[in-house]
């Protein structure tokens, strides 16, 4: 028939672009706009096809086959088919089983049932050169495309390259249209708006029982995100805090034969981690009780608002951390109702975010596979820019309940 389809192996387009845009195959390393990206290929493969789209087959890996987030938003996608191997770890190293073996019987079978005139190829393996074959003897047009290289040179098999029908390059003007690379240096995340009224917070002096206030390195591990960790399945193996203890030290320590932790006397200090890195608080300024009382989204959820949540987080959110943190915050403060009175006393406490819903945003952002990355660490960079999208919706909304009237 004369459409065309194409089979996209996402291991290799994503790891390239990781590679030509990042400097290293990593895919974490970079930010897919998903919807961009079928949609470029859907445009590209009509243009140099010159038929219309049957269908475009997404060819991953994912841990036991589960659906990861970025999978669930892209199987939702008109003329999309998602297709998942065993994603495995080995010495360190994840790989991919089964995916061109799924890769050669779609490919086959396609050509077998003359769905198509013309497949399209993204992928550099070699292993498929024999569905290639098959293929062309059942009069399908094979047109192989290439991710362009970081090294100006190959990444593609020379034999999948020589029985090609078509060859093309998708360069890196065409890759940069979905796909960016992360910015992991210092500045992880947009700045949030200034804040007046918080800068004069933080440049008062503390008490004179606590020591100034002061950043700490981003190596250091956080308790929160390590329990949002946790549950993502990763562990996160945390340096000993020396000196300040964290929340989470003093949660452990208990008295003898107690139940409960010993309490914190009211002079001591605290590290909390933030949007702006790590610093010290007292701890005896505690959370205000309107604060602490403060209910969490999802106790403020109805279950079709659920459902609705569900439906924007795979067809909508596109998982950048601090768009994560945005989303989070414009739905706990849109549901607030009688609480959302407190959302000044809220804002003085940055750049601490209270305990519950500290917890409850970064498990939020679980979902979105940010916090749990090939090396089983929790990113330090995606805490901060969460937290800096939370912090500039709380911004936005203190801002337009404190505007003089007519503005």
């Amino acid at each position: 028939m004369d459409r065309c389809i194409v089979l996209v192996d996402a291991g290799y387009l994503l790891g390239a672009a990781a590679s030509l845009l990042a400097g290293e195959p990593s895919r974490s390393r970079i930010t897919v706009d998903h919807a961009a990206l079928i949609q470029g290929l859907r445009e590209r493969a009509e243009s140099d096809t010159e038929r219309p789209l049957l269908r475009i087959y997404w060819f991953d890996g994912a841990p036991d086959r589960v659906p990861q987030p970025e999978h669930r938003r892209l199987r939702v996608m008109p003329r999309v088919t998602v297709r998942l191997g065993a994603l495995t770890r080995s010495d360190g190293r994840w790989a991919q089983k089964g995916v061109d073996a799924a890769m050669h019987a779609e490919l086959t079978e396609l050509a077998r049932n003359r769905a198509c005139s013309d497949v399209v190829l993204v992928t550099g393996d070699g292993d498929l050169l024999p569905g290639m074959m098959a293929a062309k003897e059942h009069g399908v047009a094979v047109h192989l495309w290439a991710v362009q290289a970081a090294d100006g040179d190959y990444n593609q098999s020379e034999d999948l390259v020589a029985e090609a029908d078509e060859r093309r390059v998708l360069d890196r003007t065409w890759i940069t249209k979905a796909v960016r690379a992360k910015d992991l240096g210092g500045v992880c995340a947009p700045p949030p708006v200034p804040r007046p009224e918080i800068a004069a917070i933080l440049s008062a002096p503390l008490p004179e029982s606590a020591p100034a206030t002061r950043e700490r390195p981003a190596e250091e591990g956080e308790h929160a995100a390590a329990e949002a960790g946790s549950e993502n399945g990763s562990q996160e193996r945390v340096p000993a805090s020396k000196g300040v203890p964290t929340p989470k030290d003093l949660a452990s320590l208990k008295a003898p034969g107690a139940a409960q932790p010993v309490p914190q006397p009211t002079s001591a200090t605290l590290r909390w981690s933030s949007d702006k890195g790590w610093v010290d608080r007292p701890g005896g300024a505690a959370e205000p009780p309107e604060v602490a009382s403060m209910p969490t989204l999802a106790q403020l959820t109805t279950a079709e608002q659920r459902w609705a949540d569900r439906e924007e987080d795979i067809t909508t959110v596109g998982g950048d951390p601090y768009e994560v943190g945005q989303v989070f915050a414009r739905r706990w403060m849109g549901r607030l109702g009688d609480h959302g009175s407190n959302l000044q006393k809220l804002s003085g406490m940055y750049p601490r975010v209270p305990h519950r819903i500290d917890g409850e945003l970064l498990r939020y952002a679980a979902r979105f596979g940010l916090l749990a990355h090939k090396d089983d660490q929790i990113d330090e960079h995606d805490r901060y820019a969460i937290r800096a999208g939370f912090w500039r919706e709380i911004d936005v909304r203190t801002a337009a309940e404190h505007a003089p009237a007519g503005e």
